[in-house]
Parts: C-alpha cells; sequence; structure tokens
C-alpha cells in the first residue's frame, strides 16, 4: 500500500481492495482531456501495474483487462497469450470480425 500511496501522490486517487484475496483497487479521477495530467495519471497507472506483476499478481480483477491494461498482457501471461491469440484466431473468429484488437492486443 505503501508503494501505491507514492505513485498516487498528487492525484485524485482512491486506493481499497479485498483483504481475503490480497488485490487492490486504485481508482485515479483526474481528466483525460488534460494531456499533461493525463501522463502522470498513465505513470502512476503503469507503475502500480508492474509491481503487481513483480509479487505475481494481476493488471486486473474481476471487471476483464480493458483497452487501458492491454499493453500489460504479454508482461503477465508470456507464451500463454500467444495461445489464446490463436485460439482466438483460428477456432472462434477465424474471419477477426469479433471486435478486433479489443480482448487480445
Amino acid at each position: 500500500m505503501t508503494f501505491t500511496k507514492e505513485a498516487v501522490s498528487g492525484l485524485t486517487a482512491y486506493v481499497f481492495g479485498h483483504a481475503g484475496d490480497g488485490n487492490i483497487h486504485v481508482v485515479i479521477m483526474d481528466r483525460p482531456d488534460d494531456n499533461e495530467q493525463w501522463k502522470v495519471v498513465e505513470e502512476a497507472n503503469s507503475k502500480i501495474v508492474i509491481k503487481a506483476l513483480e509479487f505475481e499478481g494481476t493488471c486486473t480483477g474481476e471487471h476483464g483487462v480493458g483497452i487501458g491494461k492491454r499493453k500489460f498482457m504479454e508482461a503477465e501471461h508470456g507464451r500463454s497469450l500467444e495461445m489464446m491469440r490463436r485460439i482466438k484466431m483460428e477456432l472462434l473468429d477465424p474471419r477477426g470480425i469479433m471486435n478486433p484488437g479489443k480482448i487480445l492486443p
């Protein structure tokens, strides 16, 4: 938690979690139309996700990955991500029409 508090220092953020399974949620409340501030938000988010992955955690919880955290999927899932891509392309969506680029980067 100390690391997370330091990462969001100076930002409006809410940090909460589930003690039973050891995960945290970080909600940073800032305006995406303020480009300079949004860079700071994205940097804080990246620091927190990277630290979670270092502890063998995840970049996301029960709400899915989302577009904003797609870039962390490779670091979290490694080679299994390529297998998931192949399953999607070969079995589930061979024509590439099911929301391309949204689920798997």
